[in-house]
């Protein structure tokens, strides 16, 4: 058996002697496309305010909104143009402290993006530090002077495509994106910068936020020399962009980046019982997310990438992704989640269309039973699937470049479906930025709640089973089994063991542990009777006194 946690006190403590964000269930808001409230088609702080009693009914414990700050909406709302106001299509200042002061007195923590590497290039520490290489900002952004032959200073390649270099004829000299040329690469190592980006982290917490995701942290400082990337090997996966060709060696992942982040939270430590989670992908991520959370001076967790492209979910690939995060004196926390903003609706990943009813059930029991904090993002709860866009509906630009070849993000950015029989699902009286498919108005929010066994009324259920249980939301995680169809684990703390068993697979199965007479099942989904599991079944059994 592999035991993966361990016996630290905060570990197996009850739940009323943890802090609130560990082990806790937040749910992720993309607020353009949870509700308008204008009609206006694109969705809205107000839009997200009003439907607060929803998340609430869930049993969260926090929301994570999506960047509402002012912004040209080059990369909907990722290139930032004022790290410090809310942009108008979203509302403004006094709606983002009306949907805090709402959320609190819901009983929600509310977790905002800081985007650190990056600006837009539109914000006006970019036109005063492109303006001149000598002056206040200059050296606020990544500079460098072309080659002999006038080409970019190093072989680096953006995420998006293309070369990570574009020319700047007013100052003489390129600048660096790691994403579009409309993403001034921030130059993170500047210890101006640094200030200014504590400052705007603490206007938010002036205002009441909980904490913060940091977007793309490892993008935050490069290689000063910008020694040239070596090539990737060819490893037999498709390649879309030229961003694939490299290793990412020099470009991100800068060793000063820990030591900021320690700035980051003595700032959030000031304002006692904040939350910071770091969003680090790529090839070093599992490295990177252990050295950014490690001891009790860094960030409190690390949200990666383990699940949220992956082509399958097996036993196998839980098994390894748990394995990770032993509780180890000194590690981190993890964070855990199947979809996000930038990643295809796992339903549509992982199940075929006659199976994504018993896979989603199944799936969510799945990711509320493990170690860490877990993320669920907006229409999870509905078992919402990815959505093909045509072409001339797209507004991914990553998507537009690299059509057909890369999966566009906008597939599972489509607006939220509250009402079946309303226009646009409910989510808006105007025209929806992106459009609602008629396969979601079956999942509308009003459907479900109409449906005692639907996978919102589910949800609900297992979200409260897992505060109920101070095993599941904190406790350690020994691995019993991972076949090919079948991952069973247990779950222990504060004198509670929990057993978790799911099958993955498609016909029946019987497993049973050693003394099966020692157990009460307490939850089961989709058919178990008597440890002979149907598709996609799973059970919770707690161990008898």
């Amino acid at each position: 058996m592999t035991m993966i946690g361990g016996d630290r006190a905060m570990t197996d403590s009850p739940v009323s002697a943890r802090p609130w964000w560990q082990g806790a269930v937040i749910y992720q808001i993309y607020p353009r496309s949870f509700a308008d409230s204008n009609g206006d088609g694109i969705g809205d702080l107000p839009g997200v305010t009003a439907h607060l009693d929803h998340v609430a009914s869930l049993g969260v414990d926090a929301i994570w909104l999506s960047p509402f700050f002012t912004s040209p909406m080059k990369d909907f709302g990722y290139d930032i143009a004022d790290y410090c106001d809310v942009d108008p299509i979203f509302g403004t200042l006094d709606d983002f402290r009306a949907l805090i002061a709402r959320a609190h007195a819901l009983g929600l923590k509310v977790i905002i993006d800081q985007v650190w590497s990056h600006t837009s290039d539109a914000h006006p520490w970019f036109a005063e530090s492109r303006a001149a290489r000598r002056g206040p900002k200059a050296d606020w952004y990544v500079w460098a002077d072309a080659r002999a032959d006038g080409g970019p200073p190093s072989n680096w390649q953006s995420v998006f495509g293309g070369p990570a270099w574009t020319w700047d004829a007013r100052r003489g000299q390129y600048y660096l994106h790691n994403f579009l040329s409309a993403q001034p690469q921030i130059n993170g190592r500047n210890h101006d910068v640094q200030d200014a980006l504590l400052d705007t982290a603490r206007f938010w917490l002036d205002h009441g936020v909980d904490g913060f995701r940091l977007d793309a942290i490892n993008f935050l400082m490069c290689d000063p020399a910008l020694t040239d990337n070596p090539p990737a090997p060819d490893d037999g996966t498709p390649r879309t962009r030229s961003f694939d060709f490299q290793q990412h060696l020099h470009n991100q992942s800068h060793a000063a980046i820990p030591a900021f982040l320690e700035r980051v939270r003595r700032l959030l430590d000031d304002y006692g019982d904040r939350f910071t989670v770091a969003e680090v992908g790529g090839a070093d991520s599992d490295r990177e997310m252990k050295l950014f959370t490690e001891g009790q001076g860094r960030l409190n967790s690390a949200y990666g990438f383990d699940f949220l492209y992956a082509s399958a979910l097996t036993p196998a690939a839980v098994a390894a992704a748990v394995a990770l995060w032993p509780a180890e004196q000194g590690m981190g926390w993890p964070s855990w989640a199947f979809e996000n903003h930038d990643a295809p609706r796992a339903v549509s990943r992982w199940a075929g269309a006659a199976e994504a009813r018993a896979f989603a059930r199944m799936k969510m029991l799945l990711l509320l039973c493990l170690r860490g904090n877990v993320f669920l993002y907006y229409g999870e709860e509905l078992g919402l699937t990815q959505v093909d866009i045509a072409f001339d509906d797209l507004r991914d630009p990553e998507a537009i470049a690299n059509w057909p070849l890369t999966l566009s993000r906008d597939g599972a950015r489509t607006p939220m479906p509250w009402t079946a029989a309303a226009p646009h699902g409910g989510f808006t009286t105007g025209t929806p930025w992106l459009p609602v498919p008629p396969e979601h108005a079956p999942l509308a929010v009003d459907r479900q709640e109409a449906d005692p066994d639907s996978l919102l009324h589910l949800t609900r259920r297992l979200v409260r089973l897992r505060k109920a249980w101070p095993a599941l939301a904190t406790g350690n995680l020994t691995l019993l089994a991972a076949t090919d169809d079948l991952l069973a684990f247990e779950r222990a703390a504060a004198g509670q063991t929990m057993l978790c068993v799911f099958h993955f697979g498609t016909d029946s199965r019987v497993w049973q542990p050693e003394q099966p007479a020692a157990w009460d099942v307490i939850e089961t989904v989709n058919r178990v009777r008597a440890w002979n599991f149907g598709p996609f079944a799973a059970l919770v059994a707690i161990r008898k006194d």
